[in-house]
């Protein structure tokens, strides 16, 4: 069942933490959705409303790269500043001290209309909104590793708890060329988290 609709964990407070961020990913979600601005929850909040552990680290959501302006300014009218970001495949937004990254070209693969709409209507913090499914945040996060960002601790959990929701055979064929997906998932199956014929 998913867990989207708890509670934070222990130790965060109103205006930080999980519960800072849960808050504050409402208010984006709102205002991205009166805009008209297509979009969908990703990264560890989306793995939360599938069953993970919450996140307390940031508020990710993907668009598509023509419509960051209009988020931008959604998020802008809502209250929320423009950070600017080094990086050239997201951009970033606060809530106060809230991060929300808007990501429209997550490992080089740009958001499209194909991937949004793949997206299920799930609640989270007892709000609706459209969530990214397992197998798309499981293939997005491994083609993130790379030589220099290849810890694999802090994802472990959230394979466990997803892993019947999970399309592991297109997980393995879409990130075959990256040899740290293929290490991570070697890892999964010899931990027995899945079976080794997805290799």
């Amino acid at each position: 069942m998913p867990r989207g609709s708890g509670g934070a964990g222990p130790g965060a407070g109103p205006d930080g933490g999980a519960e800072g961020l849960l808050s504050s990913l409402k208010r984006a979600a709102a205002a991205l959705r009166d805009a008209g601005v297509e979009y969908a929850l990703a990264g560890g909040f989306a793995a939360y409303a599938h069953g993970a552990a919450v996140s307390t680290h940031d508020v990710d959501f993907v668009v598509r790269e023509r419509d960051v302006p209009a988020a931008l300014d959604a998020l802008a009218g809502a209250g929320m500043r423009h950070l600017e970001s080094p990086e050239n495949w997201l951009e970033k937004a606060c809530d106060g001290e809230q991060p929300i990254d808007l990501i429209h070209t997550p490992s080089g693969r740009p958001v499209d209309g194909e991937l949004l709409g793949r997206a299920e209507e799930m609640t989270v913090g007892a709000v609706r909104m459209p969530v990214l499914p397992a197998t798309e945040l499981v293939i997005m996060r491994l083609l993130a590793f790379t030589e220099t960002t290849c810890d694999f601790s802090g994802f472990l959990h959230v394979s466990r708890a997803l892993r019947e929701q999970v399309d592991w055979p297109r997980v393995a064929a879409e990130t075959a060329e990256s040899p740290y997906a293929y290490a991570y998932l070697t890892l999964l199956a010899r931990l027995g988290v899945i079976g080794p014929d997805v290799l």
